[in-house]
């Protein structure tokens, strides 16, 4: 279906476009098709409600569990997605904590996931750009607003914890694992001396200092000398990798026969964690060289993507958010679904 059809309206969604959304309804298509008025999706990361919102159009029989650590977006998308009546449920929760959500959830949509299991999951992950608009979170490097980058504003610590408490080597380890950060041990440095002055507060006092910092040569050609710092700032402050590590066991445990899980990365080290864990899944553990796989050791699901699909020419055009997008699909060929706590089997 096309998007034209549904008459999509971007204000609405906050002037959230959602990346590949055809190509993400297709993906899950076969099994939400398959499973008829049974099938159960989950948006993992429901943002505006955008990717929900096409699914629900898309999928007239299906029903989606939308789930979401910001409050404030959670209870947004849940009033632009009002119309779809009953088809749509939120849950306040970090996405890797949905196999507990499901688990004890109550109603119709939670008792159907359990008996069937979930027919398609989709994680978009990242910073929403929703939360990058909102000035006030300090996400944004353009934009003067206090230090703080948690998606769940009532929890955790603040990126201006990270910054006044760290020590040098911890500071300097998040920029260069997170951030890929060249002059991760220079910045640290300069914050550390930065810091015996005043706490960092907002986000211009430290914009100000990567400039001073990062040489002239690589602020030209590099693009802005503040985004590397931001992304592993952000990234420490949610532990979005853990959150990866933790949710990907758990999703594939809750796949119905059929079903299909789909991430869409925009960081070399978020895709780098979904490609080694669907590569796991979906590898005989029979000893190599046997000319067939034993009983019980044939993987139990298979790579949908060829590769890490990314985003036409004409969508980037569109929608310069799908650039760096890179997109992995892994369905269940066997067994039946459980739902597990986050981390897997505990």
């Amino acid at each position: 279906m096309a998007t034209k059809d549904l008459n999509y309206d971007v204000a609405e969604n906050h002037g959230h476009v959602p990346v590949m959304r055809e190509r993400m309804a297709d993906l899950l298509r076969p099994q939400v098709e398959a499973a008829g008025d049974k099938a159960v999706l989950v948006d993992a990361t429901l943002g505006a409600g955008g990717h929900t919102r096409y699914f629900l159009e898309s999928f007239p029989e299906a029903r989606v569990i939308g789930v979401d650590r910001d409050k404030q977006a959670l209870r947004n998308a849940t009033e632009r997605l009002a119309p779809y009546g009953d088809r749509f449920v939120g849950v306040n929760a970090r996405f890797d904590e949905l196999g507990s959500a499901i688990a004890e959830g109550e109603g119709d949509i939670f008792d159907s996931a359990r008996s069937v299991g979930i027919a398609g999951a989709l994680f978009d992950l990242g910073v929403s750009s929703m939360q990058l608009d909102q000035a006030d979170r300090g996400f944004a490097y353009k934009a003067d607003a206090p230090l703080d980058m948690r998606m769940d504003p009532s929890q955790g610590i603040t990126a201006a914890d990270v910054l006044n408490t760290y020590s040098h080597g911890d500071l300097a380890r998040v920029l260069k694992t997170y951030g890929d950060e060249r002059f991760a041990g220079k910045i640290a440095s300069a914050v550390l001396k930065e810091r015996d002055k005043e706490p960092f507060v907002n986000s211009a006092r430290l914009v100000e200092l990567l400039y001073d910092v990062i040489p002239a040569a690589t602020r030209r050609t590099g693009g802005h000398p503040a985004k590397r710092t931001f992304q592993a700032l952000r990234v420490e402050v949610n532990r979005e990798l853990e959150a990866i590590e933790n949710v990907l066991p758990v999703i594939t445990q809750a796949l119905s026969e059929g079903g299909r899980a789909v991430f869409m990365s925009y960081q070399s080290l978020e895709d780098r964690i979904v490609k080694a864990a669907f590569k796991e899944l979906t590898t005989s553990k029979t000893p190599a060289g046997l000319p067939m796989d034993l009983p019980g050791t044939a993987p139990k699901f298979k790579i949908v993507t060829r590769g890490a699909e990314k985003a036409s020419e004409e969508e980037v055009a569109e929608n310069s958010r799908a650039a760096s997008v890179r997109v992995r699909a892994i369905e269940r060929l066997e067994g039946m679904p459980e739902f597990l706590p986050p981390g897997g089997r505990q």
